[in-house]
């Protein structure tokens, strides 16, 4: 597996340790963070969500599937800017950038292995 496979694959595993997590018991994490107990669905929806995105991850790494890898890249940066508007106007507690920060840092680290692999 390339380095940039290692990462994305990485960054897999975590979406599905998250994902199943915000399914299953979404009150744990959202109690962990500070940001009080989900009452609606949503949350298992988002849960739902990552766990598939997960899953593509893990497929697309395992396969090299490069093209994959680089829409990460351009794509992962924007949670960061999601997450931080979403503080900014008042909807969502400071803590959230933080999940924006693993997935810039993610980004980060495969861009890097993309660029030394040519």
């Amino acid at each position: 597996m390339s380095r940039a496979a290692v990462s994305i694959f990485v960054f897999g595993i975590y979406l599905l340790v998250l994902g199943p997590t915000l399914v299953v018991v979404p009150a744990f994490l959202t109690g962990l963070f500070g940001l009080g107990s989900p009452q609606e669905v949503w949350i298992r929806v988002l849960g739902a969500i990552v766990t598939i995105l997960g899953f593509y991850y893990v497929f697309a790494a395992r396969r090299e599937t490069r093209d994959f890898f680089w829409a990460t890249v351009w794509g992962r940066p924007f949670v960061i800017v999601f997450f931080t508007a979403f503080v900014l106007l008042g909807l969502a507690e400071p803590v959230l950038i933080l999940f924006g920060v693993v997935d810039l840092l993610g980004a980060g680290w495969t861009f890097t292995a993309l660029r030394a692999e040519g």
